[in-house]
């Protein structure tokens, strides 16, 4: 049995096991705790969460407060929606995360055009200015780089980038059009320059912070999206790899059937992979994507992890999903591939949606750990697996994820019926619910799940106004961002001694 015994010292919470059962088996996840907050939701003075200063801050605070885990959302290019979802390319990095600064340090912007540069407001992305400014800055940037060894040297040891930064090119030189509509393939040599320097810059940048994150004890985890985009450089180089007819366009799209998120199923668009040709070449496409994230991330959460077990697959005419069909994918094969090529990167398994018994067999037989979210618990089946009691130690618990409402928002808007279920479960019995945010966070830190991850509006304790997404919706998604004040004004000292209280304080 083990003892602990809290004392206070200037703030600060000492704990000393005196005696530790020496018979207890080991669990196979050490208890942990981490927050999402995505890059471009960092605070910063430029439009756009960035690579710099903020992000050293973001980590000072998990560290010093027991924090073991950052999880961020996809890296690459996003798309005309600014979901970073569906991407150029999955061997991409958003340039709008480049640092302005330390480019101004390093006399490749004039102080004039940093000052130009700052937001008019720092609560949201400035995703319309961005648009219309950013690239043409960061090219000025690139006109200026003189480093050409160094950004050949990166360029060759990343192949499928240099292929993204040429696909960039081509698209700039072809009036933007889809791949399969090119009729020049002389790429255009300004934007070539440009994707090349920004392609450079954004992964030197990102290697900074992450040495700085192991330097203070923090794992970063990344997000990897199932699909790619049709519109790609990753189709475009690899046509190969994918369902497509003679003309390059693909007879049947990815999505998923009607669920929790919508009445009409999500219809993503992406080309389904040819699982068959890519087991003959010992799906060298994915090995070689599993290997750019072991580059950038401790961990990756795997998105529509189910969709390895069996794949939805919709007529490419279709306007919604509720037409299409399950077929099987590639399975364990695949997974243990994957896991071969991340030696012991954590891997979780994102195995939320239309999961069957043949996907949970899956996921035990990977052994990743599975996602469990407080908002789908209390839907009336105590059996559910989002049921705190029924975590295990091999899972991640969420209070809720980037495509949730924030858990603020969420009780707010559940019927009265549900909320005083989830309010008595958790033993919360004073009528002003509205104070119930301690007693379900707390709870949540004691649970069995081996990872506990919260968003960063639930630490805030903001509403739905703060949401990053809303799935089946393209309008003001993906754009909240917070600021430093803001985070100044979060309980970090709850939270520390709640990571000690319940095993999850780093470098425990």
């Amino acid at each position: 049995m083990s003892v602990l015994f809290l004392t206070g010292k200037n703030n600060i919470y000492l704990y000393k096991i005196l005696r530790i059962d020496r018979n207890r088996k080991e669990t196979s996840m050490k208890r942990a705790s981490g927050v999402l907050l995505h890059i471009s939701s960092l605070p910063g003075a430029y439009s756009h969460g960035a690579f710099g200063d903020p992000a050293k801050r973001w980590i000072d605070r998990l560290s010093e407060n027991g924090f073991t885990w950052w999880q961020v959302l996809p890296f690459c290019l996003p798309d005309a929606c600014n979901s970073p979802y569906k991407s150029y390319s999955a061997f991409s990095i958003n340039p709008y995360f480049i640092d302005l600064k330390q480019l101004a340090d390093a006399g490749l912007l004039t102080p004039e055009e940093l000052k130009n540069a700052q937001q008019n407001t720092p609560f949201i992305c400035e995703f319309s200015r961005l648009k219309r400014e950013r690239l043409a800055l960061l090219a000025a940037a690139a006109d200026r780089f003189t480093d050409d060894a160094a950004l050949e040297a990166f360029l060759a040891a990343h192949p499928h980038t240099a292929h993204f930064c040429t696909f960039m090119a081509l698209k700039a030189a072809n009036g933007e059009r889809e791949w399969q509509t090119w009729t020049t393939d002389e790429p255009d040599p300004g934007a070539l320059r440009l994707w090349q320097f920004t392609q450079y810059t954004a992964f030197l940048q990102w290697q900074a912070i992450r040495d700085y994150a192991k330097e203070n004890g923090v794992k970063i985890i990344g997000d990897l999206p199932i699909y790619v985009s049709l519109d790609s450089a990753d189709v475009w180089a690899d046509p190969e790899q994918f369902l497509l007819d003679d003309d390059r366009y693909p007879a049947c799209v990815a999505g998923v059937p009607p669920d929790y998120f919508s009445a009409d199923g999500q219809l993503w668009g992406n080309p389904l992979y040819d699982w068959e040709k890519m087991k003959a070449d010992g799906y060298r496409w994915w090995t070689e994507r599993m290997a750019f994230m072991t580059e950038l991330f401790d961990g990756v959460r795997i998105d529509h992890f189910r969709g390895f077990e069996s794949y939805y697959s919709i007529p490419a005419e279709e306007k919604t999903a509720k037409n299409g069909v399950w077929k099987k994918g590639p399975g364990l094969e695949l997974i243990e591939t994957l896991k071969a090529a991340c030696g012991d990167m954590l891997l979780i398994a994102e195995d939320l949606g239309d999961v069957t018994e043949a996907v949970h067999k899956l996921v035990a037989d990977s052994g990743c750990p599975g996602m469990r979210v407080l908002q789908f618990a209390f839907l009336g089946d105590p059996d559910s697996p989002h049921m705190p009691h029924n975590y295990t130690n091999n899972s991640v618990a969420y209070t809720g994820t980037h495509d949730n409402n924030t858990l603020l928002g969420f009780v707010w808007e559940m019927d009265e019926g549900s909320r005083r279920y989830m309010l008595q479960y958790f033993g919360y019995d004073n009528p002003n619910w509205d104070r119930c945010y301690d007693t379900l966070l707390s709870g949540m830190f004691r649970s069995h799940a081996g990872l506990l991850i919260m968003p960063v509006q639930d630490l805030l304790l903001y509403g739905s106004d703060t949401r990053l997404n809303r799935p089946g919706t393209v309008e003001d998604n993906w754009n909240y961002r917070v600021t430093e004040d803001q985070l100044r004004q979060i309980n970090w000292e709850k939270f520390r001694r709640w990571n000690i209280l319940f095993a999850r304080e780093k470098n425990k």
